[in-house]
């Protein structure tokens, strides 16, 4: 099994760099209250998991460059890594993911070259292959993240229990016979 990692922007038209609670607001009409449980509930699950998450201060943006970046790493057999590294520094440090600067951070902790980053987030390398994801996200009905697909024919949106994946798996295998 191959899995592959494609490029989805939750909020592709975004131009700032936001609070994700005052987004989260915003776009689900709830009070900072009731954003604060929906985070609390998020790092729970994830603390059950044993992933360390810390939601309070993350920030929202565009996140194009950083997918155009994971794009070119696979190239270079780094996308893993670097996608642990973006996940570890949004989720559990805080950090944002938006600018060229902190692009350049992450992946120094994978020792990814400084100016191998700078060369491919100052040029257009990988914007199609992003937008040509997002139109085939589109296309699959895609509509936020977490989202799966199996062989291009299944698709599971958001954090599904283990039966759900069993249950299309097997469904995805049974259709290959």
């Amino acid at each position: 099994m191959t899995i592959r990692h494609r490029a989805f922007q939750l909020q592709p038209d975004i131009t700032t760099t936001v609070s994700t609670s005052a987004m989260l607001s915003e776009k689900y009409n709830l009070n900072q209250t009731a954003v604060k449980e929906m985070q609390a509930n998020v790092c729970a699950i994830a603390d059950g998991e044993g992933l360390c998450y810390n939601l309070d201060n993350t920030l929202s943006g565009n996140t194009f460059d950083a997918h155009r970046l994971l794009l070119w790493a696979a190239t270079v057999d780094k996308q893993s890594e670097l996608l642990e590294a973006m996940y570890s520094a949004y989720f559990e440090k805080s950090k944002p993911l938006f600018s060229h600067t902190d692009l350049v951070s992450v992946a120094l902790s994978v020792d990814i070259d400084a100016d191998v980053v700078e060369d491919i987030l100052l040029s257009t390398k990988f914007t199609d292959e992003v937008i040509a994801d997002r139109n085939l996200a589109t296309q699959l009905g895609a509509t936020g993240v977490p989202f799966f697909v199996i062989d291009m024919k299944f698709g599971i949106s958001g954090a599904q229990p283990l039966e759900a994946f069993t249950k299309t798996l097997e469904e995805a295998y049974l259709t290959r016979t």
